[in-house]
């Protein structure tokens, strides 16, 4: 009976131990679990911290190269030389400064980011607008230019126009100049003795002229004006000196002319003589030979010449 009970409580105690082992057991098998997967959260954590880290260094470089890209894309837009171009460096500045501020930015947040990333894309979205002014605008250009040689080649074929309506009409009027142009001719000089008598007789004795009488022909003219026309005759002796009124006359054009006296005569359209006398006035005609020249204003228009012995 005895023995009996110390099995009964020898079994009790082997059954207490062996449930306080288990419990034991379960206990610092769940602590030993829970550190680890304490500790494996925490790496969990900080891999993923990397891992973001990393992330936004990359997005960052992305950003930063995609700046890049773009001031040469507004280096390309401002070589057009538009009325844009000083827009267009204004933009490219802030495109230096925005890459200036996230190439110093050290581990950029997220958040940060996408602010960089909003801002690129609207610098983007202006050089894209700009571009298309651009093209507008060389399109205009190039219209404009296309109409400017238009009018260019217009121009030119009315210039040429003109220019032959100038010809001719310079030949017309050179023409009708012509055409209305007085014809002298027949001229001659004759040397005249006067009788007491008033009769004139023609000689060629120096000692006995006492004037020269000089004449010319006009010739008819319809399309000439009509009305009063003035002719200088200038006679020369032997010494070639000037005769009669030895007068001087300027006609505006750094011209002159030293004449001997005047002839006038009412042109009509008709051929018309026309005559003059020199006389010797107290100084009497010495021999040789007298040249007579007939003149138009400045233009010599004939000469004439007599020898006297």
């Amino acid at each position: 009976m005895k023995k009996h009970y110390e099995n009964r409580w020898v079994k009790a105690l082997f059954a207490v131990f062996f449930v306080l082992g288990i419990g034991a057991t379960f206990f610092i098998f769940s602590n030993e679990l829970y550190k680890g997967d304490k500790n494996s959260t925490v790496a969990t954590d900080k891999k993923q911290e990397i891992v973001g880290s990393n992330k936004e260094i990359l997005a960052q470089k992305s950003i930063l190269d995609s700046l890049d890209v773009l001031k040469l894309a507004y280096d390309v837009a401002i070589l057009e030389k538009t009325s844009l171009s000083e827009q267009l460096e204004l933009e490219k500045r802030n495109v230096e400064n925005l890459r200036e501020i996230i190439k110093s930015s050290e581990n950029p947040s997220s958040s940060q980011i996408q602010i960089y990333r909003k801002q690129l894309s609207d610098l983007k979205s202006t050089l894209d607008s700009k571009i298309v002014e651009i093209k507008n605008l060389k399109s205009q250009n190039k219209n404009l230019l296309t109409e400017i040689e238009i009018q260019n080649v217009v121009m030119y074929k009315q210039k040429a126009e003109n220019d032959t309506l100038i010809s001719k009409q310079k030949k017309l009027e050179t023409t009708l100049k012509d055409a209305s142009k007085l014809i002298m001719s027949n001229f001659k000089v004759a040397a005249f003795r006067e009788k007491k008598s008033g009769k004139e007789l023609e000689t060629d004795k120096a000692k006995n002229v006492s004037k020269l009488k000089i004449g010319f022909s006009i010739t008819g003219n319809s399309v000439a004006k009509t009305g009063k026309k003035i002719y200088y005759v200038q006679v020369l002796n032997q010494r070639n000196e000037v005769l009669g009124e030895n007068k001087l006359i300027e006609f505006g054009n750094d011209k002159a002319l030293v004449y001997s006296f005047i002839v006038a005569v009412d042109f009509q359209g008709k051929p018309v003589n026309v005559y003059g006398v020199l006389n010797s006035e107290g100084n009497p005609f010495q021999k040789g030979t007298y040249f007579v020249n007939f003149f138009d204003k400045q233009e010599i228009m004939g000469s004439a010449s007599i020898t006297l012995e």
